[in-house]
């Protein structure tokens, strides 16, 4: 999966549709659902005697949507676009954006068998 925690994504599909980038907080399930600041909240019940709340009550959560209903959202040409690998000059692996082509964050060092000489 090519989105990580910290990226800005737009959700293209399901009823948190809309176009304002949102940041994701998680990725879960080995890429295959991420977890959205301000989409996809419910509430949970919680009974009394529970950890996080002792006096019972109504927890507003946010729960994790499937990873192909959102899109990253590239910050230099402000639009939501794919994201491809591709290797740096120095034989690191890096994220770029498809529309613009600028680096969107590196995913593993560098290696001597990938480096442009």
């Amino acid at each position: 999966m090519k989105i990580k925690k910290g990226d800005s994504v737009v959700v293209i599909a399901g009823d948190e549709k809309s176009s304002t980038p949102r940041r994701v907080i998680q990725v879960l399930d080995n890429g295959r659902k991420v977890l959205i600041q301000g989409v996809n909240q419910v509430w949970k019940h919680v009974r009394r005697g529970h950890a996080k709340s002792p006096q019972g009550g109504r927890l507003h959560l946010e729960m994790p949507i499937q990873s192909s209903n959102v899109m990253f959202y590239c910050e230099s040409c402000n639009k939501p676009s794919r994201l491809g690998l591709r290797y740096s000059a120095d034989g690191a692996k890096e994220r770029f954006c498809r529309k613009c082509s600028t680096t969107a964050g590196t995913v593993s060092p560098s290696k001597k068998a990938h480096a442009k000489s």
